[in-house]
């Protein structure tokens, strides 16, 4: 950890199944950014998936071999962005396409004791479809979560703004659909998507700490690095301590043409926003 913070720190990078690092995490293939980011004092990295299965797990392992670093969590937006497979697809094989590469995620998820995240996979409705859609994208999710929970994971649905999809856009409609769905109920938040939905992130922390597994970090605006003296940063990370968060801290964000800066510059300024920890 930075020394200061009280929950382990990660970066969001790419696995080498990914066409090509994913725009807001390391711009580097794998083995390169473990070494960068351990040598910048990271804890763990959460990693972004697109095509994978439990076989997997050893190659991941191998990666962060004598680095220091943890996988902290699977995400699964390579899976939309990358090659465009959504669970709401109006074709079928496409919804099949999407769920399977999940399930395999959530596999490799399980191999390797981590949850598995799912955001913008979820998919956009069409109009005159919303209604079938919902149906077939609340069916999926509650097959992934199943998958998940039976390899040992679990499954982290994120609040993510309408631009991405249809779906789930504030914290209270994703705890009121895991419900519905029976499914428990664990949440990543993203400081970008909530704002993006005009949410104010410190009560969306203040009220949702102890269902949040992990946080995710940009600056305002411009989703960038982090930069010391942010206002943001020291309430959030009270909040979080005050709402018994026990989960771990991601950076998500733009990496402005050069990663290992941007890292470096994200990591000092939550290390010095720790100090209103004290």
């Amino acid at each position: 950890m930075t020394g200061r913070l009280p929950w382990p720190l990660a970066y969001t990078v790419s696995s080498d199944d990914c066409r090509t690092p994913m725009p807001l995490g390391f711009q580097a293939p794998l083995a390169e950014a473990i070494r960068r980011l351990s040598d910048l004092g990271y804890d763990g990295v959460e990693v972004q998936v697109r095509d994978v299965h439990a076989a997997d797990a050893d190659r991941l392992r191998e990666a962060l071999d004598g680095s220091g670093l943890q996988i902290l969590a699977l995400g699964t937006g390579p899976v939309a962005a990358q090659d465009e497979l959504t669970l709401t697809d109006p074709a079928p094989d496409v919804r099949r396409h999407a769920l399977d590469r999940l399930l395999g995620a959530a596999r490799l998820a399980g191999a390797l004791g981590v949850p598995v995240t799912l955001g913008q996979t979820r998919g956009r409705f069409l109009p005159g479809l919303d209604d079938v859609q919902l149906v077939w994208a609340t069916m999926a999710v509650a097959r992934l979560a199943e998958e998940a929970a039976a390899h040992g994971s679990r499954l982290l649905l994120e609040p993510q703004c309408r631009d991405n999809t249809s779906l789930w856009h504030t914290p209270e409609q994703t705890l009121d659909a895991a419900r519905e769905l029976d499914i428990d109920p664990h949440l990543v938040l993203d400081t970008h998507h909530l704002e993006r939905e005009d949410i104010d992130p410190l009560a969306a922390v203040r009220d949702h700490a102890g269902l949040t597994d992990c946080l995710q970090l940009a600056a305002s605006g411009d989703r960038g690095p982090l930069a010391i003296g942010d206002h943001r940063l020291p309430p959030l990370l009270r909040a979080l301590r005050d709402g018994g968060f026990t989960g771990w801290l991601t950076l998500e964000h733009a990496q402005g043409g050069d990663s290992a800066q941007a890292a470096a510059r994200s990591w000092t300024a939550l290390d010095d926003a720790a100090a209103a920890l004290n």
